[in-house]
């Protein structure tokens, strides 16, 4: 894995990476994981509210996806793909928890003021929103934070989901309202 194999493959696309991985391209196989790990990463710690349990989904996803690299019918496809198997390893993940979760693991976004009170805010603001999120249904939740964290278009929110663009636009819009209503006190 030399650095000029990988910056020569990091403008491939994914279905050139994917076929070159089943083939057992390690190479190809690392810029799929450089490309893809920052959203699964976001995606994950959204939906289990922890890094440190993302981290170890998303490794998790990857080696899955190393194993099963040859039953991808469409390498094109394959951040949806990837997806996929990250969104059922955190509710695999969220079914498998005790009902003695433990708080101190979730990870509140710093502000870029660092005064206490600023921070404190900022805990108290990000706490608001989590409970928020996990008060819609867990269908708005998902088109939610694909949208918002993964940056996901109407369509691949659609894909992914296995939903018509306008179902998806109609969670989007009933999360957010939802959200809204829930977040006033903190505009």
């Amino acid at each position: 894995m030399t650095r000029p194999e990988i910056h020569a493959l990091s403008q491939a696309s994914d279905e050139i990476l994917a076929g070159r991985a089943a083939d057992g391209d390690t190479v190809a196989f690392e810029v799929i994981v450089r490309r893809h790990s920052p959203l699964m990463g976001a995606y994950a710690a959204r939906m289990l509210g922890s890094t440190y349990e993302s981290d170890d989904v998303v490794q998790e996803t990857f080696v899955t996806a190393w194993k099963r690299l040859g039953e991808l019918q469409e390498g094109a496809a394959v951040k949806a793909w990837l997806m996929r198997i990250l969104s059922r390893r955190c509710i695999d993940r969220i079914r498998a928890r005790h009902d003695h979760d433990d708080v101190t693991e979730v990870d509140a976004a710093a502000p870029a003021d660092q005064r206490p009170d600023h921070l404190a805010e900022a805990r108290t603001a990000n706490e608001a929103l989590g409970r928020a999120l996990d008060e819609l249904p867990a269908l708005q939740r998902r088109c939610w934070v694909l949208r918002e964290v993964g940056q996901y278009s109407y369509e691949e929110i659609a894909q992914e989901l296995d939903l018509p663009v306008s179902t998806v636009r109609g969670q989007l819009a009933r999360g957010r309202r939802r959200l809204l209503e829930a977040m006033e006190g903190w505009r």
